[in-house]
């Protein structure tokens, strides 16, 4: 990413057979000569795009991009937008963005898109990753990283596309599936507006002035390494210490990404090697000091929307399933018929004691599953909260019980928030923040 001008960004909002929104001022249609105001639903129709409402039909095309008239006077709202998709708070909801709305038709789906300023995009993904009132030190923080993983996954994009390289996310065989899920997903847009790549929801989310400042006084600051912007990656709860890249997404190491013990220098947690089994089992069952390892309701709120806030046990955690249920659970979430489960096996942990390999054996077969999404999506009807987890086996009378026991909340690599958001309260600036989390990355101003 050379160039030192503020770049313009497209996020896919939702898509679906029939969309409705509306457009709260003027918007400048394709032709950029006709005005459109008021609600509308978009669907497809004989293979062209169709706007419809109680007065009229409209016919732009495959595609069509509505510009506001006025950036900051106008809006648009897209209705019964999906939010947290597949995870355990998943809902629909109204919302509202500034900026140009892009319709795209595939097949007989539709696909809204916001196509706006970047740094007005960080505004809204401040507010929507975690609370508006959030402490300074950590909105400037997640201000710089989120800046540095679009415009990392931008510029990681032009190059596969100059290389004429074919992105792959998944190797199938017989035996085992290895599988992750990144934004190359998206084809038609930069990123998507779901946790899939950063949670963004427009002006829904109400900003506040710390927000703005803090994307303000940063603005065009990167985190860089080796003259490359870093793919600078964040979740919920380490767990007490981070993953790396390559266990959790492509096999390609990042030296910035490597594993930090979250707590303070002289917090006594022990660095232990958690790819050992051993070690990772006496770690979960542990509750070391761990910047991230707080209940404090105050700091947490500042973290977390409302929905999050429904996730109490986020450092130590347990989920326990009947073998019966997990059997049911997992042929459902994976089309895989394993028959009667009748082990769960850890194969290789990462540097945070998170499974990137796990062996699921029934009495029809075997088969190895991996990496960390993959398992989550396979042992959870949403997401598991992390695939940090020891698996303990209870016999009882008719069938057994498989009990997993677990550490975190996200796949672990890079930022840790909620260890973050305690950083701030004590005082860290976003400067140290970041040092702590990118280990020998520089904070660097693009534009």
């Amino acid at each position: 990413m050379t160039d030192k001008r503020e770049p313009e960004i497209s996020v896919g909002i939702v898509s679906g057979r029939g969309l409705t929104f509306t457009l709260h001022g003027d918007f400048l249609g394709g032709d950029g000569k006709r005005k459109l105001s008021g609600m509308y639903t978009a669907v497809a129709e004989n293979g062209t795009l169709v706007f419809r409402n109680e007065a009229e039909v409209i016919r732009p095309g495959e595609e069509v991009i509505l510009t506001p008239s006025a950036f900051d006077i106008c809006s648009f709202t897209l209705h019964a937008v999906t939010i947290g998709v597949n995870f355990h708070w998943q809902r629909n909801e109204d919302q509202t963005f500034r900026g140009n709305l892009k319709f795209i038709l595939r097949g007989d789906e539709v696909t809204a898109i916001n196509i706006l300023p970047l740094e007005a995009y960080l505004v809204s993904v401040i507010s929507s990753e975690m609370s508006a009132t959030s402490s300074r030190e950590l909105l400037s923080a997640h201000a710089v990283i989120s800046r540095s993983w679009l415009l990392a996954q931008i510029d990681k994009t032009l190059r596969l596309s100059d290389a004429g390289e074919k992105y792959r996310t998944s190797f199938v065989t017989e035996d085992e599936i290895t599988r992750w899920y990144d934004r190359e997903d998206h084809r038609d847009f930069d990123v998507c507006a779901d946790d899939h790549c950063q949670r963004y929801q427009g002006i829904t989310r109400a900003s506040t002035a710390a927000v703005e400042e803090a994307v303000h006084e940063t603005r065009g600051e990167v985190l860089m390494y080796n003259d490359f912007i870093c793919d600078a990656r964040y979740s919920k709860c380490c767990g007490g210490a981070t993953e790396l890249f390559e266990n959790t997404w492509e096999p390609v190491n990042h030296p910035y990404l490597r594993k930090v013990i979250d707590g303070a220098d002289d917090s006594g947690t022990p660095d232990t090697d958690l790819t050992n089994e051993e070690n990772a089992v006496e770690w979960i069952n542990a509750n070391h000091h761990a910047f991230c390892n707080t209940s404090d309701r105050h700091i947490l709120s500042q973290v977390l929307n409302n929905y999050d806030q429904e996730t109490n046990d986020f450092f130590r955690w347990r989920v326990t399933y009947r073998q019966d249920e997990l059997s049911d659970l997992v042929r459902e979430r994976t089309g895989i018929d394993f028959g009667r489960i009748t082990a769960l096996e850890p194969l290789d942990r990462g540097t945070s004691g998170r499974i990137f390999r796990l062996r699921i054996t029934g009495d029809k077969r075997s088969m190895v599953i991996g990496k960390e999404l993959e398992i989550r999506k396979a042992l959870s009807k949403s997401h598991l909260y992390s695939s940090a987890f020891r698996v303990e086996r209870v016999e009882e009378s008719d069938q057994a019980s498989f009990v997993l026991h677990g550490a975190g909340w996200g796949h672990g690599v890079g930022l840790c928030q909620i260890g973050a958001a305690v950083m701030g309260a004590a005082g860290y600036t976003y400067r140290k923040i970041l040092n702590h989390y990118f280990v020998d990355a520089e904070i660097k101003k693009l534009y």
